[in-house]
């Protein structure tokens, strides 16, 4: 590898869940479109547009592909306009999750059936989904990253039915990086500490857990969604060929403690 050219010089791929500019999904594309890579954007709802168009030009005015997970048209329409685009693709990057507001403001044991198969659904079943349809573009291989949080291991207050859910998430990106490692398809989430994006302003008591996480990390700095985008670029990149099955914790720390 020519260390002299950007980390992700002559890569392409998909990064879906951007909604805004405070999106950790936009600071991923950011961070892999300054390493290089080209890029194709999806985004889960129209009411999301204009807050997406402004951004576009600061990442090469990628392809922006309406997305809903739940609608399989649309998951393979994203995939079938990146087949048609470049023939193949080296990395997706998953961030995306929901849970309806009364089944996730409540307790564990009270969530409906409904709510739960909804917040798998979106925030884990889709990431199985992407890694089938993405499977046959990485012809080279190539790396999967979807997002988690430390609430699949702890239980963190009000956190709650997102918790098991991103343990199932946690757990499906061990059995892909089995089932796909062969092909040299390589799988990590990747577990950031709090950062205030739309999907976080959902969680009760947000803010209060934004600043304690900053107080009491050992490097006592909140996360940006630039430091996620940081750590998806080394991941992706050729200097991560030897590692999958990963749960990368960008927290400033914060999980190593007691």
């Amino acid at each position: 590898m020519d260390i002299s050219l950007p980390l992700l010089k002559g890569k392409k791929g998909i990064v879906v869940g951007i909604a805004n500019e405070n999106s950790i999904a936009y600071g991923c594309a950011k961070e892999i479109h300054n390493a290089g890579a080209e890029l194709l954007l999806g985004y889960g709802t129209e009411k999301s547009e204009p807050y997406i168009q402004p951004l576009l030009a600061d990442l090469g005015n990628p392809d922006l592909i309406l997305c809903d997970v739940t609608n399989d048209a649309q998951l393979e329409s994203l995939f079938q306009h990146a087949k048609d685009k470049w023939g193949k693709i080296d990395f997706l990057v998953h961030s995306i999750a929901f849970c309806p507001k009364d089944d996730l403001f409540g307790r564990v044991t009270d969530c409906s059936r409904e709510g739960f198969k909804i917040a798998m659904d979106i925030s884990c079943y889709s990431f199985i989904r992407m890694a089938h349809l993405a499977e046959p573009l990485m012809k080279d291989g190539g790396t999967l990253l979807t997002m988690t949080y430390y609430g699949s291991e702890k239980v963190v207050p009000n956190y709650n039915i997102m918790g098991p859910v991103k343990a199932a998430l946690e757990s499906s990106v061990r059995y892909l990086a089995s089932d796909l490692g062969p092909k040299g398809i390589r799988v990590h989430a990747l577990s950031p500490g709090p950062i205030k994006t739309r999907a976080a302003s959902g969680i009760d008591h947000f803010e209060a857990l934004l600043n304690a996480s900053a107080e009491h990390t050992p490097i006592q700095q909140q996360v940006t969604i630039e430091d996620v985008g940081d750590v998806a670029v080394g991941m992706i990149s050729d200097s991560a060929k030897s590692l999958t099955g990963h749960i990368a914790y960008v927290d400033s720390g914060y999980h190593i403690l007691g």
